[in-house]
Parts: structure tokens; C-alpha cells; sequence
């Protein structure tokens, strides 16, 4: 079973950072890419971040030249510094892991990130 250590969480003003890191274990499976999304209108996530075995990248627009993710593939670790913060980035992250071997997406619990004045 696909389990999801994820930490970094917390408030911050706004134009302070924050590193959130998701840990991925227990998968049979190679995991493809390792990321984070968020929802939008109280349902969908959508992508923030995320970082591919062959070492690519791909963000949101909104967080483009803000936040940058890492990967060490080794471990399935993965961290996403969140620098700038803004109003608009409150939500919870969700850590999303895809094994494209198993064509199997899985979602950690999430962690909350608060920007506020």
C-alpha cells in the first residue's frame, strides 16, 4: 500500500517561504513523478508542482519563478520551496504520486499552508 510522509506546512506573512517535502513508500511499482496539487472551487485539484524521474519539471503558472521542486529519486523524497507566498497561495498541498508502470495516481492527505497580514 502506497504510503505518503508529507511535512512543511504552516502561516506565513505574505512574501515569506515555506518547504514542504512529501515522502512516498510502499509502492511495487517505479513512481514516475512526484508533485503537488491543490483544488480549485472546492473539488478539483490541479497542479502546482511537479518533478519527473528523468529530472524534468513542469508548475502552474501562478507559482512559476516562486516555487521550485526537488527530487531525490533515491528515496522518492521530493520538497517544494514556496518562496514570495501570497495571499492567494492558501490551500492545502496535496502530495501526488504517479507510477506509470502501474498507470496509478495516489494522493497524500495534504498539508495546509496559510498566508495572512
Amino acid at each position: 500500500q502506497v504510503q505518503f510522509v508529507e511535512s512543511g506546512g504552516g502561516s506565513v506573512q505574505p512574501g515569506g517561504s515555506l518547504t514542504l517535502s512529501c515522502e512516498v513508500s510502499g509502492s511495487a511499482f517505479r513512481i514516475y513523478s512526484i508533485g503537488w496539487d491543490r483544488r480549485v472551487d472546492g473539488h478539483k485539484l490541479v497542479l502546482v508542482a511537479e518533478s519527473y524521474l528523468n529530472g524534468g519539471t513542469k508548475y502552474a503558472d501562478s507559482v512559476q519563478g516562486r516555487f521550485t521542486i526537488t527530487r531525490d529519486s533515491t528515496k522518492n523524497l521530493a520538497y517544494l520551496q514556496m518562496n514570495n507566498l501570497q495571499l492567494e497561495d492558501t490551500d492545502t498541498y496535496y502530495c501526488h504520486a504517479y507510477s506509470d508502470v502501474a498507470h496509478m495516481d495516489y494522493w497524500g492527505k495534504g498539508t495546509p499552508v496559510t498566508v495572512s497580514a
